[in-house]
């Protein structure tokens, strides 16, 4: 089976490229809509398979899989780049999020892009996509990692503007391309720099080598790079628009692929954050930043994907606050439980979305505040997003609840070697809070409570090959967090906890400084030293999440929308900040965007008046006047003729026997 590992690879490109060619070159196929949508669904449901396969005969004793294809790059000096991928068990647990979250936001889009004039487009992107991302984190060097990383960057404006007529899109797709323009230079700066000191840009190589006095401004640009794949503050702007784009595009962006980019990364050369404490530090800092902000922000939107695009933020902040405190693994299961329950949510949105858009008679299918009882006529999709709402909270046995639980212990033990993350803790218990307020509020002024839309068309559930997906989400959501589960809970409940003791953090593949194992263990080491605390802990998180949720409940019953008039009273003057999304956009367009387009407009006015035509008017002047002398010598004497003819010939012959 091994030898069919690079159709992983390859699937997805055969299928972008049948489909986008085949629908260009020939309209007729462009209204086959089935043959499309499960050409493109089988082009990455096989690579999932084929990535299960390599997860149940993965042996960590015997380090990664290398899948080697051809030379890419080879210099007489000794620089080489080779087309290779490694499997190990970050790609792997990766490839099984990226491609299997996939494949059912493929099945779902069937349905949700049916009658679409640009669906065999949107399915070529699609494949597109799966395809930049297997790249990312399957390459075993960052050259080929780099391919993946500008590819994704490519299909998320490719998906966010697919519906370009309309310029708000197309405007949001050109926000996220730029903003991710920013990171891709710091990290483009990294790879030379780790170059020029290894002479590598092999994972191999890097995550074993010393870079010395360079460790922290390596570390530094790859966590800026981050920044703008993962949207921390401050280029975290360009996330929120990219719910322009078709609904599952928002699944597939802010649950399975492009925002996990940055965390993949600084987990995958871990070494050199565990080496630069002080960029760890400043990790956490800005991914708390982030998460708080963008949970204030989320309490005051009423657009459904709204809410849903400022909770990936602040999710992602919690992440990174995984990564601050060095327990990479730890953000790596918070990654794998988002994508089940922030695709499921993002999906069901899309079938309420759906819903209301097919009775026309709400202005903005999107606002909430246009919804109330939806539960009554879409049970499924009801019930799929109250499972991804509870999980997502961090209620006990649902998913988040495990993965969050970690970080929160992550932090607060890190904080025995730092103050500093006793300070992120709280933060991140606060935060914790906002969003089982927020997402509660979501969820029940869309489902539960009066209905707000006109009576006289009903809504109605999305077909099955919607909802299917949805409950296969939601199960994940469910279960997913066993996987992860601590080893407090664990031996509670009598289930191994393999996913980062056993599993995850052995360092197969990277080399004896894997580092990754050697943090999370010392902090596994604290937990059971501080045992008594930590059952204080868990259940004092309970407390937060349950109480919060039940207390959003109670209130938004009692309320319904009219609670919001309440939470606007509470916060006063920072509710109109948080409705403006702390004017970040305003910020950023006045001090960055008008002045660099000023700059750029004027710099460039000024080298094309000064420069460019001084050189084409200057040329045109020189050879001007060279034909002004030679028009002088055009006379028509004969007796000038035969003088200049002499003097050449005196020319030549002086030349011819003295040069």
């Amino acid at each position: 089976m091994e030898a069919l590992y690079p159709l992983i690879i390859i699937m997805p490109m055969v299928g972008s490229l049948l489909i986008g060619l085949g629908g260009f070159l020939n309209p007729g196929l462009r209204k086959q809509e089935s043959l499309i949508g499960w050409l493109a669904t089988a082009c990455v449901a096989l690579p999932f398979l084929l990535i299960l396969h390599a997860f149940f005969n993965f042996d960590p004793a015997q380090g990664a899989v290398k899948v080697e294809l051809f030379t890419w790059m080879q210099t007489t000096s000794g620089f080489q780049i080779n087309f290779d991928y490694q499997i190990d068990q970050l790609s792997l647990l990766m490839g099984m999020i990226v491609t299997g979250v996939g494949s059912l936001i493929h099945i779902y889009s069937i349905g949700y892009m049916h009658g679409d004039s640009g669906y065999y487009k949107f399915f070529a992107y699609l494949n597109l996509f799966i395809f930049s991302m297997n790249n990312l984190i399957l390459g075993d060097n960052m050259v080929v990692m780099f391919l993946g990383w500008e590819g994704v960057g490519l299909c998320s404006y490719l998906l966010i503007g697919f519906w370009f007529e309309d310029m708000n899109k197309a405007k949001a797709a050109q926000k996220a391309f730029v903003a991710n323009r920013i990171g891709d230079f710091a990290l483009i700066i990294a790879m030379l720099m780790i170059f020029n000191q290894i002479n590598s840009l092999t994972f191999a190589d890097i995550v074993v080598a010393d870079f010395g006095e360079n460790t922290f401004w390596i570390g530094l640009l790859i966590f800026i790079a981050a920044t703008g794949k993962s949207a921390q503050i401050p280029l975290f702007v360009w996330l929120p628009d990219a719910m322009a784009g078709p609904t599952p595009v928002s699944a597939l962006i802010h649950a399975a692929t492009m925002v996990t980019s940055g965390i993949y990364l600084i987990t995958r050369v871990h070494p050199i954050f565990l080496a630069a404490e002080e960029v760890l530090m400043i990790i956490v800092v800005v991914a708390a930043l982030t998460a708080i902000v963008a949970a204030f922000i989320a309490i005051a939107q009423n657009d459904i994907k709204a809410v849903l695009a400022y909770s990936t933020v602040s999710q992602l902040g919690f992440m990174f606050m995984a990564l601050g405190a060095g327990a990479f693994t730890t953000a790596i299961f918070h990654v794998m439980t988002h994508a089940f329950f922030k695709a499921c949510l993002f999906l069901g949105s899309g079938s309420v979305i759906h819903a209301m858009e097919h009775m026309h008679t709400v202005d903005d299918p999107q606002d909430i505040r246009t919804m109330g009882g939806l539960k009554k006529y879409m049970p499924s999709t009801s019930r799929t997003f109250w499972i991804s709402t509870l999980a997502i909270s961090g209620i006990p046995l649902f998913s988040g609840f495990f993965s969050k639980d970690e970080i929160l212990s992550s932090l607060f033990f890190s904080g025995y070697g730092n103050t500093l993350y006793f300070v992120v803790w709280g933060v991140a218990v606060f935060t914790a809070a906002l969003t089982a307020f927020y997402m509660t509020r979501v969820t029940f002024l869309t489902f539960n409570g009066k209905e707000r839309f006109p009576q006289e068309k009903h809504p109605h559930e999305s077909p099955s090959i919607m909802t299917i997906p949805l409950w296969i989400l939601a199960g994940l959501a469910t279960v997913g967090g066993f996987l992860g589960i601590t080893p407090l809970f664990g031996h509670i409940l009598h289930v191994p906890h393999v996913l980062n003791d056993s599993w995850l953090s052995s360092n197969a593949g990277m080399g004896d400084a894997g580092g990754m194992v050697t943090n999370r263990a010392s902090m596994i080491t604290d937990m059971h030293h501080h045992e008594a605390l930590e059952w204080f802990l868990v259940p004092f998180s309970i407390v937060v999440a349950v109480g919060m949720v039940l207390f959003a409940f109670r209130f938004y019953t009692r309320h319904d929308v009219a609670g919001d008039q309440k939470v606007q009273n509470f916060f006063g003057g920072f509710y109109t900040a948080m409705q403006n999304k702390f004017y970040f956009d305003e910020v950023y367009n006045k001090f960055i965007i008008k002045p660099f387009v000023w700059a750029g407009t004027n710099l460039v006015l000024w080298f094309d008046q000064n420069i460019v035509d001084g050189i084409v008017n200057g040329t045109a002047d020189l050879i001007s006047s060279i034909g002004d002398v030679f028009k002088k010598l055009q006379s028509g004497l004969v007796s000038n003729y035969l003088l200049l003819l002499s003097v050449g010939v005196i020319v030549i012959m002086t030349y011819l026997i003295f040069g």
